[in-house]
């Protein structure tokens, strides 16, 4: 499983490379969940995870308000966090996966990076979401 060059480059935006890791999410438990019944319950705790976070980061980008703004943008934080729980709990159970699932738990840590510094920015900026 590779991620498209200009993704490994970092030229998408935020909810267009969550889209593309949401993609990649979805491909990679269909193997996992081949491995049996606890391997499958797994897979589809990532999937949702996974999924979440650009879905919250949708909501996000046409919110209302601030505090619906920031409170959207702290969902997709605390699934990119479960996500690569997920992630880290199938590499280590399973270490055939550990090198496929790598790459996914560096991205669900990026993730998790940027949505806490713009958490921050939010909550620190008292201009930003007042009407002009």
């Amino acid at each position: 499983m590779q991620f498209p060059e200009s993704m490994r480059e970092k030229q998408f935006d935020f909810r267009e490379r969550s889209f593309l890791f949401a993609c990649e999410i979805v491909g990679f438990p269909r193997q996992v969940a081949d491995h049996g019944y606890i391997f499958k319950r797994l897979a589809g705790q990532l999937v949702d995870a996974g999924g979440s976070i650009g879905a919250n980061l949708e909501e996000s980008a046409e919110a209302q308000t601030k505090p619906h703004f920031i409170s959207k943008q702290f969902i997709a934080l605390k699934e990119a966090r479960e996500a690569r729980f997920w992630l880290r709990l199938i590499a280590v159970s399973e270490p055939s996966f550990a090198s496929q699932a790598a790459p996914l738990i560096a991205e669900a840590s990026e993730f998790a990076a940027m949505l806490t510094t713009s958490l921050r920015t939010a909550r620190s900026n008292n201009e930003r979401g007042r009407p002009p």
